[in-house]
């Protein structure tokens, strides 16, 4: 897997799920505000502990776990 700085797993927060540097703050949610059209800039300022390298690396999350890969089965 490739590492993600910015992307922590903590059974603790938000029950697992791939947060935001151990935030509260689900890469899910970041992924649904940009899907929804809100620039970077906007979310910073909804979310003003998140940084503009943290979307990116959302981005960036999401496109390897929706990455494409053959399996053959014989």
């Amino acid at each position: 897997m490739k590492a993600f700085e910015r992307i922590s797993f903590d059974p603790k927060v938000m029950q697992g799920m791939a947060c935001i540097r151990g935030m509260r703050i689900t890469v899910s949610l970041v992924l649904s505000l940009v899907a929804s059209g809100m620039t970077h800039a906007e979310i910073i300022r909804q979310y003003p502990d998140l940084e503009e390298e943290d979307i990116k690396e959302s981005l960036r999350y999401a496109s390897w776990l929706a990455r494409e890969e053959q399996v053959i089965v014989d």
